[in-house]
């Protein structure tokens, strides 16, 4: 029997390889490991039928003729569509629904960093300074978020749980439990805390600007763990400075590490996390799921699960 050629590329492979077996899939694939760091050697790039790979650089995929399907080990893909070579022909389906455990949670780490004084005792402990504070409640506070999705999904579960009001907005107009969906104007007018989950797209491309920052409470957080782009850094800087908002947490950015020089650093209220939402100490085992999911579905010419729709661009 012939076996489909198989490329995981990236640095740690175990988790992957324990899938395929534990799948049943092994004596279906013949399987190359290669670190991230290293590039495949020619016969590779001849040979190889699919791919699993974090990113690839310009120019390597149109010398992989028989290749009919990437796996991108993140959920967003911005870097792979915006390669000049990726082939119409070849399917490209991402990780999407693998930070479901983390980051909601660190997002709502996030919400009690801003509604409690935890921090702010660390800092008085350091100078023996007592000092009695009252921590804000998050019952009853409105959460909005500007991408209900999967994760959006998960945190409204566990913002309601808190009895927060949670509104959003969202691609598809079916509703969804937990969060009421409306514009996004309304979202960004009647939220305590502003979460930013939106795909990487063109149109999302510094989606929070001055202009949209002005419609924000000024007693009210923005928190992004989406993308970097999402904001337009120097509108959130004046705006923060300006108190046309309360402040801001951000887990993601455009350059990445956070460049020294970078405003963010300096600026009161504004949090720098050093994208800390979605790693988990065995995410390589949920992706590993997903993978061996989609290669038998792969293998037996069935529908991939998360597949990218190259227009909406996620």
């Amino acid at each position: 029997m012939n076996r489909t050629q198989l490329l995981l590329w990236t640095d740690s492979t175990a988790a992957y390889l324990d899938a395929i077996k534990a799948a049943g899939l092994s004596d279906r694939v013949a399987v190359d490991t290669l670190p991230r760091k290293e590039k495949p050697s020619a016969e590779q790039m001849a040979r190889t039928e699919a791919l699993m790979a974090y990113d690839v650089p310009p120019g390597l995929l149109s010398t992989m003729p028989r290749l009919r399907w990437v796996q991108a080990m993140t959920a967003g893909v911005e870097q792979w569509l915006a390669l000049p070579d990726l082939p119409e022909t070849v399917a490209l389906t991402c990780a999407r629904g693998t930070h479901e455990e983390s980051m909601p949670e660190n997002i709502i780490g996030a919400l009690f960093y801003v509604a409690k004084p935890y921090a702010q005792a660390v800092e008085n402990q350091k100078q023996a300074k007592w000092v009695r504070t009252v921590a804000q409640p998050l019952t009853g506070k409105t959460l909005g978020i500007l991408g209900l999705g999967a994760i959006g999904q998960r945190v409204a579960q566990m913002a309601s749980a808190l009895g927060m009001r949670v509104i959003g907005t969202r691609r598809r107009a079916d509703k969804i439990p937990n969060a009421e969906i409306l514009s996004t104007e309304q979202v960004l007018a009647q939220s305590d805390f502003v979460l930013l989950l939106l795909p990487a797209t063109p149109e999302t491309d510094n989606f929070m600007n001055a202009e949209r920052l002005a419609l924000m409470k000024p007693t009210a957080w923005l928190l992004n763990f989406g993308r970097g782009h999402l904001v337009r850094d120097y509108d959130l800087v004046g705006a923060v400075k300006a108190g046309k908002i309360a402040g801001a947490i951000l887990d993601v950015f455009r350059q990445e590490p956070l460049p020294a020089d970078h405003p963010f650093w300096k600026t009161e209220r504004i949090i720098v996390l050093p994208h800390i939402g979605g790693p988990h100490p065995q995410r390589d085992r949920f992706v590993a799921r997903l993978f061996a999911e989609n290669l038998r579905c792969f293998l037996d010419n069935k529908p991939l699960k998360e597949l990218v729709d190259r227009k909406l661009g996620y």
